[in-house]
């Protein structure tokens, strides 16, 4: 026969969470925090296995450690509510009732830790840079980290300095963000599941698939679904692949982008990806690029994205027709 396990807290905890019914299980659910409710459903998945005689062991263990309590713990706000309402009618027990209890969590906000960070990142797209700020500061530091890190660049430096000089918070700007996350809330949901597939994953198959596969299989998919196609193709084709074309290739791909497009598109990339389309130039035209991009000043990231898909486009078009090649383009090479 095996030993016994020595299990954590948290087991013994998974453990009793599994023997109770399932109302009892969900109400005590509803009293702890996301990460403790993490935390025991993945130790019910490690329990699962357990035996009849480590069930008995835990039960023992639990047994004994309520009977060393000295009292019984209870939330006396539920009684007192009710005896001074009772006593004083609504209105008046409203006033003192005030006085006496303990300001409740607004549960709206508190629920704010149950969303991942791309939903907040979501909901603060096209709010203002001090809701954001409010909302940033009601969460756990790294999962506001990991908010922050998704908001537009140019947004994050006036979200950061509104938390460093939040202060007191105003029951207007709490009003706005309890609004903000309701209005979420009341958004239809999909059921959270295994992340599997997505365009980006299925442009990886066609572009490892045979060129004669893809020529078979990509026209018959725009006929079946014209949208899905299409992102699957600028999925197979990036900004980032036209830095791979040789010096002569980029030249010409160069011929063919007006510079307003070329200026709003190299906005978006960093000074060495810059000077890389740039080098394939002239001096004088280079040059005219780079003036006209520092006139520019700060431009939204979307007019960026715009800019290269134009750029994509013309590229993939020009490999198509094949007036330029990118590299180790042949029979099986998808463009």
């Amino acid at each position: 026969m095996n030993a016994p396990r020595n299990f954590t807290g948290v087991e013994r905890a998974a453990v009793l969470m599994m023997i109770v019914g399932d109302e009892e299980a969900a109400a005590i659910l509803q009293k702890l925090d996301p990460e403790e409710v993490r935390q025991l459903g993945s130790a019910m998945m490690n329990v699962a296995d357990v035996s009849e005689f480590e069930m008995a062991q835990v039960l023992d263990d639990f047994t004994g450690r309520a009977q060393e309590r000295s009292s019984i713990q209870f939330d006396p706000r539920p009684k007192l509510e009710s005896v001074v309402t009772k006593a004083l009618g609504p209105d008046r027990a409203g006033n003192v009732l005030a006085r006496i209890l303990p300001p409740t969590p607004d549960e709206s906000i508190a629920g704010l830790a149950w969303m991942e960070a791309t939903e907040i990142a979501a909901m603060l797209e096209d709010e203002h840079p001090q809701i954001a700020a409010v909302m940033l500061a009601h969460l756990d530091s790294t999962v506001a980290a990991q908010v922050l890190e998704m908001l537009p660049e140019a947004v994050q430096p006036q979200v950061l300095r509104r938390v460093a000089k939040l202060g007191p918070v105003t029951p207007d700007a709490v009003a706005t963000l309890r609004q903000l996350i309701e209005r979420h809330a009341s958004q239809p949901k999909r059921i959270a599941g295994v992340q599997m597939g997505g365009t980006r994953e299925a442009a990886k198959i066609m572009s490892s698939a045979r060129k004669i596969t893809e020529q078979k299989v990509m026209p018959k998919l725009a006929k079946l679904d014209r949208e899905v196609a299409r992102a699957i193709e600028e999925a197979m084709f990036v900004f980032d692949n036209l830095l791979e074309l040789d010096d002569k290739n980029m030249g010409t791909l160069l011929r063919n982008i007006e510079s307003d497009v070329l200026v709003r598109s190299l906005k978006g990339t960093d000074e060495a990806n810059r000077d890389r389309f740039l080098s394939c130039m002239s001096s004088r035209a280079a040059d005219t690029i780079r003036d006209e991009m520092e006139a520019r000043g700060p431009m939204k990231m979307a007019e960026v994205l715009e800019a290269q898909k134009v750029m994509i486009a013309i590229a993939r078009q020009l490999v198509k027709d094949g007036t330029i090649t990118m590299p180790g383009s042949g029979d099986d090479d998808y463009v």
